[in-house]
């Protein structure tokens, strides 16, 4: 996987989102259904995790898998 493709904590989610469209499904796999909030736009992957009661890096690796 490329530099540019990968996912890492300190992204916005939708920073991840415009890296990998299809996160959108990783995330609603993880209970996260906010992505067109606006805290989405300024939130990290890590920030929404911890909000959520879920561990980021489980996510992270879910989501530079897909």
């Amino acid at each position: 996987m490329g530099e540019d493709k990968k996912i890492t904590k300190d992204l916005t989610i939708m920073e991840v989102l415009q890296k990998k469209p299809e996160a959108a499904q990783i995330f609603a796999r993880f209970g996260m259904h906010c992505l067109g909030c606006l805290v989405a736009s300024g939130e990290t992957v890590e920030q929404a995790a911890m909000a959520h009661g879920l561990d980021a890096d489980e996510i992270i690796k879910a989501l530079n898998e897909a």
